[in-house]
């Protein structure tokens, strides 16, 4: 009898799953630098929430984990 080789077929390949973890933590750094900012009073208004970090820099990352998350689907392995 000979021995058959068993192969588990995965839906992407190596880089495909390195891309995606890539944009996951894309959008988790973006989410995480759009946090904060607020005041403890809510009576007393908070001029953090106008940083150029929170209103330009991430929503661009997120975008960005998107756009790669998006390529990442869509790129063929050469598995």
């Amino acid at each position: 009898m000979a021995k058959e080789k068993v192969t588990a077929d995965f839906a992407f390949g190596r880089i495909n799953y390195i891309l995606m973890l890539s944009g996951i933590g894309l959008i988790l750094l973006g989410f995480f630098l759009m946090s904060g900012g607020g005041s403890k009073d809510p009576n007393v208004f908070s001029e953090d929430i106008f940083s150029p970090v929170r209103i330009t820099i991430a929503p661009l990352l997120v975008l960005s984990g998107f756009v790669l998350e998006i390529y990442a689907i869509v790129k063929k392995s050469k598995d």
